[in-house]
This record gives structure tokens, C-alpha cells and sequence, in this order.
């Protein structure tokens, strides 16, 4: 897929993503990762080579970014990652939400989206429809679960 927009959303794979593009990614995803929720972790795993970025930008700035990509082993599914908004309290993050699980249903043959989300947020993520399917373990220390959509 060439690069595609709508709804001030952007989706791209990695080779795709010019330079300013991926540096506002990593800049944001920093931000919310590293230094908001204070976890210090290696956030480049290569994940993104293999990755649709979906992400909507206010100016230059990366306001809300999510990743999609092919969940190891598990054919037809589509693991999404990284999801972030840098304004919150506007809904953007449920319009993300909504406009990724929209791009991977259109663009990437999935029949499951499965994600590892953190137990605060299990409401915004069970509000389009996602259901947890794990029980509670720690990533980097942050509690979370799985949670899965059926498309």
C-alpha cells in the first residue's frame, strides 16, 4: 500500500515513512514510553521493519500512533502495538483506535487483531470491542493482559 491518509490519520509501512515522519514516531513513542511512564526499555526491536504505521500528526508533531504488524506464528492474526496519543482527554485515542482497526480489516487479511494492553486502559480498548483472553502479567514491570477483536 502506498502511503495512504483520511480522517487526518496516515498509514504507512516502514520503507515508506520519510525521515521526519519516523523521527516524530520515535520522538512521541519516547515521550509516552520512556519518560512519562518512567520504564526504561529497548523500544527499537526491529518490529517495525514489518510494521503499517498509523498515525495522525498536528503540524510537524506525531499526536496519536499506533503499530501493526503480523503476530509471529499465528497466521490471520495481526498484533497492534505501541499505542499512544500525546493529547489525551480529546479523543483522538479512541479515533486511532478505531481508524487502525479499520486500515488492518481493509489492508492486511487479518481475521484477529491481539494486542497487549495495559490494565488501565483495558476499558478504551474493550470499548470497540476487544476482550481480554489472559490473565494479568507484567511487561517491563506495568501490569497488563491480551486482549483480542474478532473481525
Amino acid at each position: 500500500m502506498e502511503g495512504w491518509s483520511g480522517m487526518g490519520f496516515a498509514a504507512k509501512y516502514f520503507q515508506e515513512l520519510t525521515s521526519v515522519e519516523l523521527y516524530e514516531i520515535l520522538k512521541a513513542r519516547a515521550q509516552v514510553f520512556v519518560v512519562e511512564q518512567r520504564c526504561i526499555y529497548q523500544d527499537l526491536d526491529d518490529v517495525d521493519y514489518d510494521s503499517l504505521h498509523i498515525f495522525c500528526r498536528s503540524g510537524q508533531n506525531v499526536t496519536a500512533y499506533l503499530r501493526a504488524f503480523p503476530k509471529a506464528g499465528e497466521a490471520g492474526v495481526v498484533q497492534m502495538g505501541r499505542v499512544l496519543t500525546t493529547e489525551r482527554g480529546t479523543g483522538l485515542g479512541g479515533r486511532l483506535l478505531r481508524e487502525g482497526i479499520r486500515i488492518v480489516r481493509e489492508n492486511m487479511e487479518a481475521g484477529k487483531i491481539y494486542l497487549e494492553a495495559q490494565c488501565y486502559a483495558v476499558g478504551f480498548y474493550e470499548r470497540e470491542g476487544f476482550k481480554i483472553c489472559s490473565g494479568e502479567f507484567l511487561e517491563d514491570g506495568i501490569p497488563h493482559v491480551q486482549m483480542e477483536l474478532v473481525l
